[in-house]
């Protein structure tokens, strides 16, 4: 399967995941609106996210998976079995003691989040109540980013790529039917989207454990403390927590600089949590569909070509990732800047939703749009590191971009409010990426091939079209004043993105631009 056929797959099932996403988004934005409780809720949720991108998704994979591809290209299948099984062990004894810290921690763990919230003393304890619901969570998808990394490595994209779906059914599921049931038992109807995010990780955990029953590779995980002793003794599993601890460190940083802008903004107008997390969820949509896509492709591929030596296609598949890179997210952060007020307006503006909340959601939007290039790069670049095993650089360049965004915070944010702490982290990654691109030439392991300078004067110039096009369509219609005519506004917004995908794709076939490169390799 080649390279573009895999990033397809995992782009349109991912595509699929951010729909039924923005569909939950929808749902508990017009159910809930931007109030106290939602930033409750916000900052709950974002808790054991933070957690299971810190030892699940982040570190984790990115230590487990080159580990696991060198030992299947090195060893064999049977000795990749073992350490899978030993890595399970390892890792499920260390969530089931994270997870009753984390349940006894609750209460500090939320002033830590975002102690603003104690400016209203029942939303702090809400946010307390589902965070101690939610925080099994981690465990449950923790092991599923296991199972995602053993099915990525055999190649099986589908399953990992789709199983996202599933906890937006269940929040869904949760705010349509499980809000009011909650209300007439007369509990707070807020606490129903908690219990779907705990059965969303444990349906997601199901599928994946069958993936890998089927393909015979479902890990044994030992409970007994004599097989803990074992697998925390196996080399490969020393390996893997030699490699996680810089890891951590790099996801942490990341991730502590959204939990200081999370603490920021608990500091801000009330709904500022909730309109950055809105603007969150929307531009999740093209780094979900380009950037992780990319990421779980390329990883295993890259790993296999170190294991095996061959420098060539390795450098190959970077180029190939980065050209893409350029290709689609560069006209997608057009889009951002110069579409924002539709993109929200036909996604959030119902319900509960007034329209000064759509009015500072578009703020947020396009402090992200001004970064988002760089963070779909980083997720082909930051692979080209781990794939050679190498987790401290990416670390280096991590802290000193925190240190950059957060002294970027100090100035921007009285001018800018909430939308400053967006902007922040969008100028934060465009800095990162290029750090990281520059990094991997220097070292040899990153050959630019011929034909990049024409490339960029191509895409640039589509895009100067395209931003033409889309800012008069952001101001020729009344958007937020069409709230009542949610159908009419629907298919004007999707006439506008289609005519936009034509715009560009033709202006670049027109200077030359031969698009089969790109599904070749």
């Amino acid at each position: 399967m080649s390279l573009f056929k895999s990033a397809s797959i995992v782009s349109l099932l991912t595509l699929l995941s951010r729909i039924t996403g923005l569909a939950r988004e929808l749902l508990i934005a017009s159910t809930f609106g931007a109030t106290a409780m939602t930033d409750a809720f916000n900052v709950a949720f974002r808790i054991p996210n933070l957690f299971r991108r810190f030892f699940g998704e982040g570190a984790f994979s990115q230590a487990f998976v080159p580990v696991l591809a060198a030992s299947k290209a090195q060893h064999g299948e049977a000795a990749t079995q073992i350490v899978i099984d030993r890595t399970a062990t390892v890792l499920t004894w260390a969530l089931m003691v994270l997870s009753i810290i984390g349940v006894a921690a609750a209460p500090a763990l939320v002033w830590a989040m975002a102690s603003g919230l104690k400016q209203d003393p029942r939303g702090f304890e809400i946010a307390v109540v589902m965070t101690r619901w939610m925080f099994p969570y981690i465990a449950f998808m923790s092991l599923v980013a296991l199972a995602a990394g053993v099915l990525n490595t055999w190649k099986r994209f589908a399953v990992p790529a789709a199983t996202p779906v599933l906890l937006n059914l269940c929040m869904i599921g949760a705010a349509w039917l499980g809000a009011p049931w909650f209300k007439t038992l007369g509990l707070e109807p807020i606490y129903a989207l908690a219990g779907g995010v705990l059965l969303g990780g444990v349906m997601q955990l199901g599928v994946q454990w069958l993936a890998l029953k089927k393909l015979g590779l479902k890990p044994h995980i030992g409970l007994r403390w004599s097989e803990l002793r074992t697998a925390w003794a196996d080399p490969g599993t020393k390996n893997i927590l030699r490699l996680m601890g810089p890891a951590l460190l790099g996801v942490s940083v990341a991730h502590i600089s959204m939990l200081i802008n999370t603490q920021i903004a608990s500091h801000l107008a009330t709904g500022s949590v909730s309109w950055i997390t809105y603007a969150d969820r929307l531009m999740e949509f093209p780094t979900a569909m380009l950037g992780v896509a990319m990421g779980v492709v390329l990883m295993p591929q890259l790993a296999l070509a170190r294991a095996a030596g061959d420098t060539a296609k390795y450098s190959a598949m970077l180029d190939w990732g980065l050209r893409l890179v350029v290709l689609l997210a560069v006209p997608c952060a057009v889009a951002l800047l110069a579409l924002p007020t539709p993109l929200v307006a036909v996604l959030y503006h119902y319900g509960a939703m007034t329209a000064n909340d759509i009015q500072q959601i578009t703020y947020a939007l396009m402090g992200w749009g001004v970064g988002l290039t760089g963070i779909v790069a980083i997720k082909v670049l930051a692979p080209g590191y781990y794939a050679n095993q190498d987790t401290k650089t990416p670390v280096t360049i991590a802290v000193a971009v925190l240190v950059i965004t957060q002294l970027l915070n100090i100035v921007l944010v009285p001018i800018f409010a909430h939308a400053a702490l967006t902007l922040s982290i969008g100028i934060g990654a465009m800095i990162n990426a290029l750090w990281l691109l520059v990094g991997l030439i220097k070292r040899g392991s990153y050959k630019p091939a011929p034909g990049w300078g024409v490339f960029i004067l191509q895409v640039i110039a589509a895009c100067a079209l395209l931003a033409v096009f889309l800012m008069w369509a952001n101001g020729a219609v009344g958007w937020i004043d069409m709230r009542s005519e949610s159908f009419k506004r629907i298919g004007l917004l999707a006439g506008v993105l289609i005519a936009s995908a034509a715009i560009y794709f033709s202006a670049l076939m027109a200077s030359g631009l031969k698009l089969r490169q790109f599904i070749q390799r």
